[in-house]
């Protein structure tokens, strides 16, 4: 699976939340200043082209939809990063976390929580 530039995962999170809708429905979502209509509707078939998303027809214009699950882009990107900067060790990932972060006990226990209802 490709990565998404910042533009494109932003748009991206549009889709998922709204599930199908036109460019004029994506800028909606934006805060202001809101991007040209030109711009999102060429990240948008950038996105196409990438196989990330798709459309209907609709009239004129098009409802777009994506292709990809955002658990699914979630996991992969989750899966680089760890690989990339902690050298596969999702242990280091955490650690790193606590430390730099001052994730509290809680926080940690919540996490440990997760992971033992995964593993039953």
């Amino acid at each position: 699976m490709k990565q998404l530039t910042k533009a494109e995962e932003d748009i991206m999170q549009i889709l998922w939340q709204l599930k199908k809708t036109n460019v004029k429905g994506i800028i909606e979502e934006f805060p202001e200043p809101k991007p040209a209509y030109n711009t999102v509707s060429t990240i948008v078939r950038i996105l196409e082209s990438k196989g990330f998303v798709d459309y209907e027809k609709q009239g004129k214009g098009h409802l777009y939809y994506p292709l990809i699950a955002k658990q699914d882009y979630s996991n992969q990107s989750i899966n680089k990063l760890v690989d990339n900067y902690f050298q596969g060790s999702f242990k280091s990932m955490v650690s790193f976390f606590v430390k730099k972060n001052d994730m509290n006990i809680e926080d940690l226990e919540s996490v440990l929580k997760e992971i033992n209802k995964k593993e039953e």
